[in-house]
């Protein structure tokens, strides 16, 4: 990747970066509840870490393994964040009061870091049981939120509420579904990048960048 590309790129990822800063400040000045709650959202949560990812990447852009993994767990849970919110909240009330601050951090957020992913992946090779090892931070999360439901009454969505029609029985289906679907996500993800990073390797070889086997 030329120097003008690389300079274009981390631009985005600055002002991508300062866009979901905003919209996470004006969620947590319109927020109505208490400030644990606002940060007890998965969505909340994740759009923290890709700000993170994109300034780091912005303004560092760091190439080493670790790095890397913690790019595909920040791209994995907003891609979960995305689809869970298509799929299971875009007609339910989640606190977000302006548009433009719901499309920031459930649609356009996880449509960058994806799309970071897939277009300037990281050169590292981790494992695929490595990559399951994202999904550690969703099931802690899954605990945490029946834990502090159970404890103080509130649940961030509506599908972990056991209050609903359908109890306990009814929440650990939906924990069942979901964690496959994450399994899957992250397998994705991981050999997304993988594919993606050994193409442009063999790219690199091929234009006599580095020797091949390097």
């Amino acid at each position: 990747m030329g120097v003008t590309v690389r300079g274009v790129v981390r631009l985005a990822r600055l002002a991508f970066a300062g866009f979901d800063i905003a919209a996470m400040c004006v969620a947590i000045t319109v927020t109505t509840g208490s400030l644990v709650n606002f940060f007890s959202f998965f969505t909340i949560e994740s759009n923290l870490l890709a700000i993170v990812v994109l300034l780091v990447g912005g303004l560092v852009d760091p190439q080493s393994r670790r790095w890397a993994y913690v790019r595909g767990a920040a791209t994995l849970y907003m891609v979960i964040t995305g689809i869970v919110y298509a799929a299971l909240l875009a007609n339910e009330e989640v606190g977000l009061t302006a548009a433009w601050v719901n499309a920031a951090m459930h649609q356009v957020t996880p449509a960058v870091l994806l799309v970071d992913w897939v277009c300037f992946p990281p050169w590292g090779r981790a494992s695929y049981r490595a990559a399951l090892a994202w999904l550690a931070f969703p099931l802690v999360y899954f605990g945490y939120a029946l834990a502090r439901g159970a404890a103080v009454g509130w649940y961030p969505y509506p599908f972990l509420n056991p209050r609903h029609p359908g109890g306990y029985g009814r929440v650990a289906i939906y924990a069942v579904v979901l964690a496959v679907v994450m399994a899957l996500l992250a397998v994705a993800v991981n050999a997304i990048g993988r594919t993606r990073a050994a193409s442009g390797r063999r790219d690199r070889e091929h234009a006599g960048e580095f020797p091949a086997g390097v």
